[in-house]
């Protein structure tokens, strides 16, 4: 750790950060000021007909009647629920549909997701895709629809059925479940360590003069590119390929990685990209957890390698989110206590699930993961108060420039840990 933060810095100057924040700061205003024209041209159409795929299609029951929720993608980008009360099956379907926006869109549920009332004019059946055929080969693998939701959910980032979505709420791995930086840090050692061991005899052998960072590096990045479009590139799942390619070109240009001036220019860059990463909480919650990790690494930089990987970043990490999590959501469980354990598990666990459903072996976990998911029967809610969460976050921002800020910060995530817990 202490050789690359010798590296010379992204921005070797204050100024020239500032003024790279300035103008993508502007171009970011420019972009959403030209959003929020096209949103006010939206709602006030008295109706709109639009192409929309359904990403999601689900019964629900009010008042003892009965109808479906479709999460639909139009072909202009938007995303949108809407109900229907027919009774046909409406997955892998492409619809022809009549909307009918009003001011109760707000301009942050534009960029999002919003509801919307339709009609449904026609529809087609799409194509089986490939990735229906690997989402049926994994659930064809297990007798129990939750554990194929499971896996399903962290191969190709598909919705996990309620009842499990809040069992691994309680469980304080929710962060295991929805594809993010994590899975892809552990693809990336997973794949590079793989491929380098085939690339080496090869470099010594027929080229010695290349850069196994560059080639294999180069690889593995179009191999993640690829699995982040195949899987729908959900928001904290983009984020994190940025980061993991702006930090591969960074460390083939030699500068310094670990700062949180990369962590800002990568979060406004994405911002200009994807203007509705703004409204996606998943987005705001992994770049907090990237936020605490360069946090953490800054103050423990000397510390053994292994400690950092093992000890300081699953536990550290569970610590200092809690408020932040317990700011969104309320549900606490004793069991979130074994989360940083569980965490550490996972990054044998990923990679050798996804092997052993391609050999056909899928079900070898079942067992053991019915048993864990089936632990906690209830829980409590307890949701951390907004201007606690600004005086928490405030303090995060100054521990950045100050040591002693950072033990107290750290002394308040345990403290409030202790409150939750005990």
């Amino acid at each position: 750790m202490g050789s690359a933060l010798e590296k010379p810095s992204l921005f070797p100057e204050r100024q020239s950060f500032l003024w790279f924040v300035a103008v993508l700061i502007l171009l970011v205003s420019v972009r959403l000021v030209s959003l929020y024209s096209d949103y006010q041209a939206f709602i006030s159409k008295p109706f709109y007909y639009t192409h929309a795929t359904v990403l999601t299609a689900y019964e629900k029951t009010k008042k003892n009647k009965h109808y479906q929720v479709l999460k639909l993608k139009s072909e202009e980008g938007l995303t949108f629920y809407t109900t229907t009360h027919r009774r046909e099956n409406f997955h892998h379907k492409r619809l022809r549909v009549q909307i009918f926006p009003n001011e109760s869109i707000k301009f942050t549920d534009y960029l999002g997701t919003f509801y919307v009332k339709s009609k449904i004019k026609d529809q087609e059946t799409l194509p089986i895709t490939l990735k229906d055929r690997l989402l049926n080969a994994v659930a064809m693998q297990h007798k129990d629809e939750a554990l194929a939701s499971f896996y399903n959910a962290i191969f190709f980032a598909t919705p996990l059925s309620t009842t499990l979505r809040e069992k691994i709420a309680l469980l304080g791995v929710s962060h295991l479940v929805a594809l993010s930086g994590f899975h892809l840090g552990i693809l990336w050692t997973f794949i590079y360590g793989l491929l380098l061991l085939l690339y080496r005899p090869l470099q010594q052998h027929y080229f010695p003069y290349r850069f196994a960072l560059f080639d294999v590096g180069l690889v593995v990045m179009c191999i993640l590119g690829l699995y982040v479009w195949f899987v729908g590139s959900p928001p904290s799942l983009l984020r994190s390929y940025a980061m993991v390619l702006i930090g591969w070109s960074v460390l083939l240009m030699g500068i310094e990685l670990l700062s949180f001036t990369f962590l800002v220019s990568v979060f406004l860059i994405l911002g200009l990209i994807a203007p509705s990463l703004w409204v996606s909480l998943g987005f705001w919650l992994s770049v907090a957890g990237v936020f605490y990790i360069f946090l953490l690494l800054q103050y423990t930089q000397t510390w053994n390698r292994w400690l950092i990987t093992l000890v300081v970043i699953p536990l550290g990490i569970f610590l200092l989110m809690l408020p932040i999590v317990h700011a969104v959501f309320g549900a606490t469980s004793l069991y979130q206590l074994f989360s940083p354990l569980l965490s550490i598990l996972f990054i044998a666990f990923y990679p050798l699930a996804m092997v052993v459903h391609l050999l056909g072996y899928g079900d070898i976990f079942d067992t053991s993961l019915m048993a864990l998911f089936s632990m906690p029967e209830s829980g409590t809610q307890s949701l951390l108060p907004w201007w606690a969460t600004l005086i928490y976050i405030g303090l995060s921002v100054g521990a950045i420039w100050y040591k002693k800020l950072f033990y107290v910060l750290l002394g308040i995530a345990i403290t409030y840990g202790i409150y939750l817990f005990l």
